[in-house]
């Protein structure tokens, strides 16, 4: 499960792997700022569990500073972690900017400074995020040699540059030259939405060692299990747990949060994504948008599940929106 900030919280994981199944690996949204040896209460409490129903948590850091980096991987170990993920790959230009996520790309001098401090001392497992490049795609290149000589986990590969956000075609030749470069594990990353795009990119990459799984995932959480040929209900069936699981999310938010209105901010931002697996993802969407208490989340959320029908990911209208 790809991180997303705002979405794939403590909260999601537990409550999507209390109901689907498929995921092996999951990624928190990326921490930054840690200043001290310890984080705050509040942050801290992402990092409550290692795992959720068996399937491990990795806690992803968005820096550009060795020193932070090793702070965070000693807190995480304290908390029983044996692996962190480093984001390189944020493609929003106000990370950027500062250098950090994929506006660290183009910079591999500054990639094996940061490495040549922290592999000596880091007292657990380091994977990275990433993208080809943040202007152009060559970027990757020139980074791929310097990840040959560390002994990271794994690379999860964005076939995207920074600058496209999440625009525009997956570039396969580019994510190919990088793969066949590197000595490390790779995972390929973008626009698999549906099982198609799935077995699309198995066929292109056979040596692939896995697939990270984003906003297709979000859409459709029936999808890991349909790549990997688990038992999958038929639509109505899904439906009725797709209704079971959103409304779990939502009371387990609003636990989170006291009963805060955020949680109606968090719940729209994920039906954005879950909307493309109704039959009129623009309208569905529209009336959880314009919600403003928790009386009219729920009667919103009543309404276009009678409404509405789920057809899931094979419709394939979340890559019919993306091509617009």
């Amino acid at each position: 499960m790809a991180p997303f900030q705002g979405i794939t919280n403590l909260v999601f994981r537990e409550v999507f792997t209390c109901h689907f199944t498929g995921v092996n690996k999951l990624l928190t949204p990326f921490f930054t700022s840690i200043h001290k040896q310890n984080l705050s209460t509040s942050r801290s409490k992402e990092l409550l569990h290692v795992s959720e129903h068996g399937i491990p948590v990795v806690p992803q850091i968005l820096s550009k500073d060795a020193d932070e980096m090793l702070r965070f991987a000693g807190f995480c170990q304290q908390l029983g972690f044996d692996e962190i993920n480093w984001n390189m790959g944020c493609p929003y230009p106000r990370v950027a900017r500062k250098g950090r996520g994929s506006g660290m790309l183009p910079h591999p001098d500054k990639v094996e400074e940061i490495l040549s401090q922290i592999m000596p001392e880091l007292p657990l497992k380091l994977s990275v995020k990433l993208r080809l490049g943040y202007e152009n795609p060559d970027e990757i290149l020139n980074l791929i040699p310097v990840f040959n000589h560390f002994p990271l986990e794994e690379l999860a590969i964005h076939a995207r540059v920074g600058k496209q956000l999440y625009k525009g075609s997956a570039n396969f030749t580019a994510f190919e030259r990088a793969m066949q470069q590197s000595t490390i594990p790779v995972g390929y990353n973008g626009d698999i939405f549906t099982k198609k795009d799935y077995l699309k990119v198995n066929d292109l990459f056979p040596k692939l060692s896995f697939v990270m799984l984003g906003r297709g995932l979000l859409a459709d959480p029936f999808l890991p299990a349909t790549i990997k040929q688990q038992p999958v209900p038929e639509l109505a069936e899904q439906k009725q747990l797709i209704r079971r699981f959103v409304d779990d999310l939502y009371f387990e938010r609003r636990k989170q949060h006291r009963d805060g209105l955020q949680t109606l901010g968090n719940m729209k931002e994920y039906w954005w994504y879950l909307s493309f697996s109704f039959s009129n993802p623009h309208k569905v969407f529209s009336r959880v948008k314009k919600v403003k208490s928790f009386n009219d989340y729920e009667d919103a959320v009543n309404s276009l599940f009678s409404d509405f029908e789920w057809v899931g990911h094979q419709a394939n209208l979340f890559k019919k929106e993306k091509n617009k």
